[in-house]
Formats: structure tokens, sequence, C-alpha cells
């Protein structure tokens, strides 16, 4: 179990770190053309698929405290913001 946990957890790095790659080239492109990188639209419709596809065990506040670190991660790596 201890071995499928840590395989986890480097899938989890790993993916973090392609978000954080593929919203830093998608920022770049929003950069380039004048519009505001926060989307708060795109953040209520991405909260909202992924409550949907939640099938637990995380539970829907444990889902939303997810979402909410991961989005103000984003915003700190990719854009140097406190």
């Amino acid at each position: 179990i201890r071995t499928a946990i840590d395989a986890t957890d480097l899938a989890l790095v790993g993916l973090v770190n392609e978000r954080l790659r593929l919203v830093a080239e998608l920022w770049e492109v929003k950069r380039s053309q004048g519009i505001d990188h926060v989307d708060p639209g795109r953040e209520r419709a991405l909260r909202a698929a992924l409550a949907a596809a939640n099938d637990g065990p995380l539970s829907d506040e444990g889902l939303d405290r997810l979402v909410t670190e991961l989005l103000a991660l984003t915003k700190r790596e990719v854009g140097g913001r406190p």
C-alpha cells in the first residue's frame, strides 16, 4: 500500500507541474492579447466540473479546499504573486 501511495504522490507532483506549465503557456498567450489572466467565470466552471466528477471519498468541502489551494498555488507559482 505504501508503494502505491508513493507512486500516487509522485504522479500528483508531476500533474501539478504539468498544470503549471500549461497555465504559464496560457497566461503568456493572454498577455500577448491583452487579456486578464484571471477569469472568475472559468474558475466557477472548473469548480462545478470537478464537483460533478468527484465520486469520493473526497468530501465536497475537501474538494473546495483543494481547488482553492490549487488556484492560489498556480497564481503564486506562475504569476509570482504572494
